[in-house]
């Protein structure tokens, strides 16, 4: 069996397809240490708007410290069978998202302080100030380990100018990740042009090759590497086989539901290709960018990714579920009780759209392991009780074993008023980014793992 390296690719006309992690990959006669030694650990923030409408319906059972999951309340009932692969955590506060003296305005600053720990500065104007985010001390630390640093990955178009809550500006609202204190990365939101950044190599648009085959999306870009893929193939053992088609059958599915989206919202594909991709039906688009971060991960092109599952101040409805009136609106229920369970009822559709990504992790093998082993999944938010307002005590779940570093199938409670950042600081330290201090943190978290 030849020895393949991990940054090989399928190569052809105009386009590059990045392999998974073979068996072939590995060191000649490597020992399981070893092995274990050379699988990366991946991070991943998913995030949800507008807070949970009644935190008692999502905290398990449990006092300070460590608790086995058993039954689990209303909201997170949907992660029952993955108990033993996620932890709830409870007690972080976002202290950055706190008024401090500027009044109204705390969805804006729930977004822009989640990952970056900052209470940003009012303003709806260009001087827009926050923080440098989590995940790029992380990218930057880990830049050229990867082909792309850090992914930065949506389901809701926002604004990145204006004034949307209160002074604040929409930037705030409308991105997670910061590259600088001054300079927030908006997410990509439109799933074709995602799959084009994983999958295309040709950058030059007037280069033929490039025009022809965006002319045409119905040709599949496995069509344009199978001769390098058949030849691989030749080369590989039968489990490195079997993974491979695999792999390429995942590649397979994504690109024709995209091209099922384009044709439905019957547009012209050569024009608008990556705007006509992004399903109308809130379930369809999250999938599809979950699967487009289980490739980036599988291939290892990035190992952080944070996916804003929609804006702070969501106006958007749920026709798939029954709800036609919009998100943040409902939060603000005044008591009505029938907005309250219409909060509910999107909270539950929201997390059961999280336990497909975890049922896809899970299945995917990497190394000695699966993904959902080598990564930590954080999914949460910058606000707990949506229509008080409250920052403190945020619905976290934190899925998945870190390679080894985390001992989920428990609710760790932590003392009231932990900051969040401690939790960043205990993740970047499992990403090999050991760093003193971020933002207002106090430490790092007792209890995530056993070491």
């Amino acid at each position: 069996m030849m020895k393949l390296s991990r940054r090989a690719a399928l190569r052809g006309l105009g386009a590059a397809v990045a392999l998974p992690f073979l068996d072939c990959m590995y060191p000649a006669f490597a020992a399981p240490l070893v092995k274990k030694a050379l699988t990366p650990n991946r991070m991943a923030f998913l995030y949800v708007p507008n807070g949970i409408v009644s935190m008692p319906d999502w905290i398990p059972a449990g006092g300070l410290g460590s608790t086995p999951l058993g039954e689990l309340p209303r909201f997170t009932r949907a992660l029952m069978p993955y108990r033993s692969d996620v932890m709830i955590l409870s007690g972080l506060t976002s202290n950055g998202g706190r008024a401090q003296g500027d009044g109204g305005g705390d969805h804006a600053r729930a977004g822009a302080a989640y990952l970056t720990g900052v209470h940003p500065k009012w303003t709806a104007g260009k001087d827009i100030h926050a923080g440098i985010s989590m995940d790029q001390i992380g990218a930057t630390a880990l830049a050229g380990q990867t082909r792309f640093a850090s992914l930065e990955l949506g389901c809701e178009e926002g604004l990145q100018g204006g004034n949307c809550d209160n002074g604040y500006s929409c930037a705030y609202s409308n991105s997670l990740s910061w590259r600088t204190p001054t300079t927030p990365i908006p997410p990509e939101t439109r799933p074709r042009a995602e799959f084009e950044r994983l999958f295309g190599a040709v950058d030059d648009e007037k280069d033929p090759a490039r025009r022809e085959r965006w002319q045409s999306y119905q040709k599949s870009i496995l069509d344009i590497v199978l001769s390098d893929a058949q030849s691989l193939k030749q080369t590989l053992g039968g489990s490195d086989r079997r993974k491979l088609d695999e792999y390429l059958s995942s590649i397979r599915d994504i690109e024709t539901r995209i091209q099922t989206v384009e044709r439905n919202n019957r547009v012209n594909v050569p024009v608008t290709a990556p705007d006509a991709s992004v399903p109308l039906d809130f379930a369809d688009h999250s999938h599809l960018m979950f699967d487009l971060m289980i490739l980036a991960f599988q291939t290892d092109q990035t190992r952080i990714i944070t996916g804003l599952l929609a804006l702070e101040q969501s106006p958007r409805n749920y026709p798939e579920i029954g709800i036609s009136e919009g998100h943040h609106g409902l939060t603000h229920h005044s008591g009505d009780k029938e907005k309250i369970e219409k909060v509910a009822q999107i909270n539950e559709f929201h997390i059961k759209q999280f336990t497909y990504l975890l049922d896809k992790l899970k299945a995917t093998k990497d190394g000695d392991g699966t993904l959902l082993d080598h990564s930590m999944i954080v999914y949460g938010s910058g606000l707990a009780d949506g229509n008080g307002h409250r920052h403190e005590n945020l619905p976290t779940v934190l899925a998945g074993r870190g390679c080894g570093t985390l001992r989920p199938g428990r609710h760790v409670k932590f003392a009231d008023e932990t900051p969040i950042t401690n939790l960043h600081l205990s993740m970047l330290d499992r990403m090999g980014v050991p760093v003193d201090t971020f933002a207002d943190s106090t430490g790092r978290l007792e209890g995530l793992s056993d070491l």
